[in-house]
Order: structure tokens, then C-alpha cells, then sequence
């Protein structure tokens, strides 16, 4: 699917509120990009996209992406050090075969919001935010 038809299917506003939900409860990050290049490795080019952003800038190294490629059909979401310490490989390929099922059925915004809501529980439970 082309980037610019796969941005009309996203709704928008839902992606935004379910990262507002889940980085209330957390010092993590979590941010969104859909990509409009063809992409042969999208871990790599998600790898790359991730450092572009800052996300391993934070001073907790607790930054999530999810990075979408429809051109390519590929997506793959990456967790900085300290996060992926916490959840190990179990955890992120729970998640990519559970946002895979929604693409699959082409549900674009519920797969990225349901990556978000899983992300955002993990991170709450690790890194949760000190509410004064």
C-alpha cells in the first residue's frame, strides 16, 4: 500500500490520544512513524529512525518506536536499552505478532494503537511517572 493511501486509513487522532494515555503514566517515550520510502530491513531503518527522533537521548534510555513501511508491508517496533533490559525478546515478539494480526485484517489504527497501549503498560510498569 502507498504511504499516502495508508496515512488516510490512520486515524489520527485516535494514535495521538493512545500515546498521550499511555506516556501519562511514564517517563518513556513513545512515538509513531510511518515511512513513505521502500524499505528492505525495516528494523535497520526503524534503528535509524529512532536515533533521528532523540529517542536515545532520554536520560532513562526508555524510548519506544514503532516504525510502519506500507510500501513495503513491513513494520518493527524498537525499545532503547533500558527497556528492552526490562522485557527482553519475549515481549517484543508478542507484540509484533499481535499488531501483525490487526495488519493483516488491514485494522491499521487499532494494530498501532494496541502497540502503543502494550508499550505504554511496559513502560508504566518500569519507569512509571511520579505524579506530585
Amino acid at each position: 500500500m502507498h504511504p499516502k493511501h495508508f496515512s488516510k486509513h490512520l486515524e489520527h487522532d485516535g494514535i495521538v490520544a493512545a500515546i498521550h494515555d499511555a506516556e501519562h503514566k511514564t517517563t518513556g517515550q513513545i512515538r509513531v512513524s510511518v515511512s513513505a520510502k521502500h524499505t528492505d530491513d525495516a528494523v535497520a531503518d526503524a534503528q535509524k529512525e529512532f536515533i533521528r527522533l532523540g529517542l536515545n537521548q532520554s536520560p532513562e534510555r526508555n524510548g519506544v518506536l514503532i516504525f510502519v513501511a506500507p510500501r513495503a508491508h513491513k513494520f518493527a517496533v524498537i525499545g532503547d536499552e533500558a527497556v528492552h533490559a526490562k522485557c527482553g525478546e519475549v515481549f517484543w515478539r508478542e507484540l509484533a505478532d499481535a499488531m501483525s494480526g490487526y495488519f493483516r485484517k488491514s485494522e491499521f489504527t487499532p494494530g498501532i494503537v494496541h502497540g502503543v497501549q502494550k508499550a505504554g503498560a511496559l513502560l508504566a510498569e518500569h519507569f512509571p511517572r511520579q505524579h506530585s
